[in-house]
This record gives C-alpha cells, structure tokens and sequence, in this order.
C-alpha cells in the first residue's frame, strides 16, 4: 500500500481549509436529504434499534433494495440470498474485489478512476490494466479495441462506474454490449459501480450492465445511498448478485465491518420505497446547477465538457494557459480562493489527462456563484 498516501480529496479538502477557499472539489453536497428519511433515523434511534443488525443487512432494506431493482431494471434478486448491505459502496467493491480476485489475478479498470478502486487491487494482491476513457464528440469514452486489448488470459474481473466519476460520462447501451460481451467471451466477473445511477441528467437514462444478455449471473452490482438521497455520511450500500458471489463477498465483508447502523439502514428502506419523487426533483435540481457552473466556468476562460450524470463537471484549463491540472489545483486557491480536483491523478497514463481539472456542482446556488466569480479572476 506505499504508493497510497493521502488521497486528492484529503490533501485538496486541507487546502480549502486552510486557505478559506470555496471547495468544489470533494463530492458531497451541502444540503440533507428528504425530511421523512432523516425522521425514520432519528425514530429507529429513539426506538431502541442500536445494537448489530443481521450481518447481511436489516431484512427491510434488503427487501427495498429488491423491490427497486426489479421495479426499475426489471432484475429479479431474492432479498435473502441475492442482497448484501455494506457499509457505503466503497467497502462493496473492496470487499467484492478480496473477495473474487486472486493475487496475481488482473483487474481491468476505466482511467481515469475512482481512487478506491485500485487500492482494493493492491490488497488483493492483483494488479489492475487501466484502458483509458477519452474525449470524443464533447464526452468521455473508450476505444473496444483497446478494451479487448487489456484482457490476458490473467484478467479475472473489470469494473465498470456508470454513471462515472469523474468524467461524468454515462455509458451508452453500445458501449455497455462491448463490456458485456468481452465479460462472456472471456468469463469474468463484472463489479459495476452505479452509486449515481439516479443522477443523469438531459433524459439520459442508466442502463445496469445486469440487464444485458448473459450478465446477470456474472454482475456484482453495487450501489448505495450516499448520493442518492444526499446521506453520504451514512455510508449505506449494497451489493446485488448470485447467491454464490454473495456468499463469497459475505465471507471476507464479515470480517471488514460485520453489519452497519441499524438505523440508517431502515431510513434508507424508506427512502427507496416512498422518495424517489425527491429524487426526481433533487435530479432536476442538479442539472440546473450544472448549467449553472458550466455557464460561469465558461465564462472564466475554460474549456468546458458536458456530463451526462454525476455530481461533476470536467474542464481542460489550456485557454487559461496551464498545462499541469495537479500544479494548478495547488495554486488554485491563491489565485481565485477555489478548490478543485485534479483529475490526473486518477490515471496510470497521466500524458493526456494533466489538462483535465474536475469540479462538483452539488453546492447550493449562492455557492457557485461566489465560487464562479472568483475564478472569473484568472481570465
């Protein structure tokens, strides 16, 4: 684990602490989640409901999370053998890769990627294949052959975040079909990563790579509450896949965190069951911040790339004539009081991606704006 030190988010999170910037760098939203959700917590908490849960999760929210999924995605998961709650997405897909990759086994990842994942690759003792998303036609994606070029006969899973962090991208059902068909061509394993699979935006829908032909049986699909219902604190999650992927992901989770808070995990059963309509309006919302930010970095002299889903917004700082998004990020708050992410640094192949900063629109309005107007210091 040496070459994992502090993460982006730690070192940037510091600097807007102690410079007084604006952070819009750290995706986590600055307003609660629905009222009702965080009434049941508070309720379950009042009513006694603090001790271990059942180690696979509180059979309500098990039961919620299957109803969702066959409710949306038409996916039929028996809550008792085919759900496993975890605590937040993270240790989901760090338990799922312990648990199903071998040491000396290949990960195949998207760069640039979340900075979990290739973490839980070295703990595995695996060694991660990263394929590279690059621009074309205004969004993020990857080339197939350079897909089907990653897998050896070493490679035993990919993961796959759709809708993506950080890029924003959501994959479209072509490039789904090409992950789906490698996956039964060379039978692997899929961990697919859709925490904000509620969160896309311009009628742009999230297809889970369950649903296609043949991946239903070989999908560890993860995802949690965090995003949302805006509770990222409360660190929720869930795994959907096989009895038999779950039993193996159970076996080494149990002896991550056990179970996680009772409570939470009977707010977030009601939240799937009775909020979604919140969500809707929560998703219309952020897409009007989006805009918003786009508008205004713009307007700052970036060059600016329209996401499809997430919290995020990807910039290429060229036109303001830097060419190091890690260099810039770290003067950032000195020359406008803004923090932003890197996204370099989510890359084995940093060459193409050092023009590429990241910045998260989940703030309220009067936020963005201050945080626009600063930045509109650097033209």
């Amino acid at each position: 684990m040496r070459e994992f030190g502090t993460t982006v988010f730690a070192e940037m999170t510091a600097l807007a602490v102690r410079t007084g910037a604006i952070n819009l760098g750290q995706g986590f939203p600055d307003e609660d989640g629905p009222a009702a959700m965080l009434d049941r917590a508070v309720a379950a908490i009042r009513g006694g409901l603090n001790q271990y849960p059942p180690g696979p999760g509180v059979p309500e929210l098990r039961q919620a999370v299957a109803d969702h999924q066959k409710l949306r995605y038409g996916l039929a998961y028996d809550p008792d053998t085919e759900i496993l709650v975890t605590v937040g997405a993270t240790e989901a897909i760090t338990a799922s890769v312990l648990a199903l990759c071998e040491p000396g086994a290949e990960v195949i990842v998207f760069e640039p990627y979340y900075d979990s994942y290739p973490a839980a690759i070295a703990m595995a003792g695996a060694t991660r294949r990263a394929v590279p998303l690059r621009v074309d036609a205004g969004r993020f994606t990857f080339d197939p052959a350079e897909l089907a070029a990653a897998v050896t006969p070493k490679t035993g899973a990919i993961i796959v975040n759709s809708p993506h962090n950080p890029t924003g991208t959501v994959f479209t059902p072509q490039e789904l079909a090409a992950i789906a068909a490698l996956c039964r061509e060379h039978d692997l394993i899929a961990i697919t990563d859709e925490v904000y699979e509620h969160l896309t935006y311009d009628g742009v829908r999230h297809t889970p790579l369950a649903t296609l032909p043949g991946m239903r049986e070989r999908t560890v699909t993860v995802s949690s509450a965090g995003k949302t219902f805006s509770a990222t604190g409360w660190k929720v999650g869930w795994i959907c896949a096989t009895p038999e992927l779950i039993t193996a992901v159970q076996t080494v989770k149990q002896f991550l965190t056990f179970t996680c808070s009772a409570p939470y995990q009977l707010a977030v059963a009601h939240a799937l069951r009775h909020e979604l309509d919140w969500v809707a309006t929560l998703r219309d919302t952020l897409q009007g911040k989006r805009d918003r930010l786009m508008t205004g970095l713009a307007a700052a002299g970036f060059e600016v790339l329209k996401p499809s889903g997430t919290y995020f917004v990807q910039t290429d700082i060229r036109p303001l004539g830097h060419t190091d998004g890690l260099e810039f990020t770290r003067r950032l708050p000195e020359l406008a009081g803004v923090v932003a992410i890197p996204t370099q640094v989510f890359y084995d192949h940093q060459d193409d991606a050092r023009r590429y900063v990241r910045f998260a629109f989940c703030k309220k309005d009067e936020v963005i704006d201050k945080a626009v107007a600063r930045l509109r210091a650097l033209g």
